[in-house]
């Protein structure tokens, strides 16, 4: 049921504080700003919320003054785990290395892997277009600024009276929605096509104030886990509750939160489509929420001026909030866009007065654009969990999974270690034949692909002449979840040493183990508190394969 008009003006106060960073531009130019193709803007205060909850057993997640970790720097500890840099080259645009850029591919395949389960289908579009589609959005008129303009060959912008697409000045992107809008024209669709979900991962850039670019969370060059759900209005609902369904999956599994629900509707002045429309929308909208189960809250009359939205607040360490997740409403690109579909005869039987100005066919009509996205900008979300990891990352996304430690320089210890980083590493099966070390490649050899189903984990080796214990500090400091230790022992049973160090979840990690083993761990299995057990190679390879199967 929506919240009754009297019960929106007691909130209306705290309902409209704005929720953009104090660097946003005035109204004139926030075309699109909170759109899901937008960088999560900085919160800088808190709405006053007013709880809304199905039942007295819904699952509560508002923020708290208790932020997750302690106080970190996402800059700072990028240094110490190798994970980007930045260059006054390109400013705003974070060169990733590569423990960085192995985060940032599991984020992608993460998502890629959920996809198919919530029906979305992944699409490729440029990165840049002529200056007529930015027209067309509304973009150049009122986001060019935030732009950055392209002069291809032959290409000026300033021949008189030429024809569209002649002679244009290009634009980067800064949003995916335009281009996915193209793909949807592109073919007659029929009220049964509907819902059409695409889904996007291409870099965007936006001319941020060079004063405000700071580290992954406010850049120039970015990526989002973008989408978009071209639906029918009977739809919005069903799309509304999948998506805050998907929400909650990908929150709970990262382990972040606590986190905000926060529904922004029709502002007072401003906004395109009808009040009736709008009426419509935000009476889907709060039964989704409520339907969620999950805490929420009204800031009305802060939608966008395009439709209604709920966006996900996130704490970040420090205790600042976040705009991570957004889902929203838009009924104005479909009507800039022309996009159209056949209607059902349900959709024809009602009688809909066209808009002032409107050309839609009578046997047609307009679908309405879901933007959404999860992550928000991939940079910013890396930055997040980077600080509420502290370097402690869960063995499924970890840069530094593992790290076997030789005990000394005897070559048959370092063939073993060889052999045992290629099978943990997955290019290996444990059966294959021993591999030297040092031996030089056979270039004559013919490669093999590898199985697109294969796991592969980066596994980093230490075989020098250092001592053991200083070798085992260096690996505990850089948070290696596992440190394996191979010595002449384990050259003669053709096994390994593991020991469980830098897990976050090792209740679960424990669980794991003993199910790969077969047994429950006994007291010889532990060493100053920590899981330290004898494996064979398969064994240890299958372990390391169910935590990331179970995304710990």
């Amino acid at each position: 049921m929506p919240l009754p008009r009297s019960f929106n003006s007691l909130v209306k106060s705290a309902g409209r504080r704005q929720l953009t960073s104090r660097y946003a531009p005035p109204y004139s130019r926030l075309f699109l700003r909170s759109c899901s193709c937008s960088v999560p803007q900085r919160l800088q205060k808190s709405v006053n919320f007013v709880a809304q909850a199905s039942d007295k057993n819904a699952q509560l997640n508002p923020t708290t003054s208790d932020p997750p970790t302690p106080p970190t720097d996402h800059r700072i500890l990028a240094q110490t785990h190798d994970l980007f840099i930045t260059s006054p080259f390109s400013p705003g645009s974070p060169l990733l290395l590569p423990n960085g850029a192995y985060i940032f591919q599991r984020l992608q395949s993460f998502l890629r892997a959920q996809y198919p389960q919530f029906g979305f289908r992944e699409v490729i579009t440029p990165t840049i277009y002529k200056k007529s589609l930015w027209e067309t959005s509304g973009h150049w008129e009122n986001y060019a600024e935030d732009m950055f303009s392209v002069q291809g060959r032959g290409t000026t912008g300033h021949t008189d009276n030429a024809g569209t697409g002649q002679d244009e000045e290009f634009g980067l992107k800064p949003m995916n929605c335009p281009g996915h809008c193209l793909l949807f024209k592109d073919n007659i669709m029929s009220y049964r096509d509907l819902p059409i979900r695409y889904a996007d991962f291409s870099a965007l850039h936006r001319n941020e104030i060079s004063g405000a670019l700071t580290g992954l969370t406010r850049v120039r060059r970015f990526h989002q886990d973008d989408a978009h759900i071209f639906c029918r209005p009977d739809q919005i609902l069903s799309e509304i509750e999948q998506t805050l369904k998907f929400v909650g999956m990908v929150y709970d599994t990262f382990g972040l939160g606590p986190y905000k629900l926060l529904l922004s509707t029709r502002p007072e002045e401003h906004f395109i489509g009808t009040v009736d429309e709008w009426d419509r929308a935000e009476q889907q909208l709060t039964a989704a929420l409520g339907n969620s189960g999950r805490e929420w809250a009204l800031n009305e009359g802060d939608g966008a001026f395009y439709g209604p939205k709920i966006d996900i607040i996130l704490k970040d360490a420090n205790g600042k909030e976040h705009q991570t997740a957004t889902i929203q409403l838009d009924f104005q690109l479909p009507q800039r866009f022309d996009l159209q579909y056949q209607a059902s005869p349900e959709e024809l039987k009602l009688d809909m007065p066209p808009r002032e100005g409107e050309t839609l066919d009578t046997a047609n009509r307009r679908p309405v654009i879901v933007h959404r996205a999860i992550y928000g900008s991939l940079e910013r979300f890396m930055a997040l969990l980077i600080e509420h990891y502290a370097g402690k990352y869960p063995f499924w996304i970890s840069p530094r999974p593992a790290i076997i430690l030789s005990l000394n320089q005897d070559p048959k210890v370092l063939d073993h270690v060889a052999h045992l980083q290629a099978v943990l590493a997955g290019l290996r099966t444990p059966d294959s034949e021993p591999i030297s070390f040092d031996s030089p490649q056979d270039f004559t050899a013919r490669a093999k692909p590898q199985p697109l189903s294969t796991i592969h984990l980066p596994i980093d080796v230490d075989t020098s002449a250092r001592s053991l214990g200083k070798k085992i500090a260096e690996a505990q400091s850089k948070k290696y979840n596992h440190v394996i230790v191979v010595g002449p022992k384990e050259v003669e049973t053709g096994r390994l040493k593991l020991e469980v160090v830098n897990q976050p979840n090792s209740a679960a990690s424990q669980r794991v183990l003993e199910s790969t083993v077969g047994r429950a761990m006994q007291d010889s299995d532990w060493v100053k508190g920590r899981i330290a057990v004898g494996l064979d190679a398969g064994t240890a390879r299958k372990y390391f394969e169910g935590l990331v199967d179970g995304y710990i």
